[in-house]
């Protein structure tokens, strides 16, 4: 029974692991083409494991998304958390800085990156 459970709570762990690499990708590739932060943000939230927190760093030449959750088993409260990390870097269009704070008062100024934050509450 203890092997059973260690194996299904290895498979959760994976699981969250391959969804925030997946989030990670995603949020990098939209963050890169120039996308707004919002929606960079509810594009990895949407792929990314309940309660994941996700940062956002846009550059002038790399953009970087990084997507941290905790897994805990349901069944062992007793047991600490794992801690499941993934991040994701790609180049940053050109441009994109200039053109986005051309159009929006909302992002800093092009010398300085783009950083966001979110953190969804978890699961009851």
């Amino acid at each position: 029974m203890v092997v059973l459970a260690a194996a299904l709570w290895a498979v959760t762990v994976v699981n969250a692991q391959l969804r925030c690499v997946d989030a990670a990708r995603t949020g990098a590739r939209a963050a890169a083409r120039g996308e707004p932060i919002t929606e960079v943000q509810e594009l990895a939230r949407s792929v990314a494991p309940q309660g994941a927190q996700i940062d956002i760093r846009r550059g002038a030449e790399m953009t970087s998304v990084q997507v941290t959750t905790h897994i805990k088993p349901a069944w062992a409260a007793a047991l600490p958390p794992v801690e499941v990390k993934a991040s994701a870097t790609s180049a940053t269009e050109p441009g994109i800085l200039n053109s986005a704070a051309a159009t929006s008062t909302t992002e800093p100024a092009p010398e300085l990156p783009d950083v966001a934050s979110i953190t969804e509450p978890s699961a009851p």
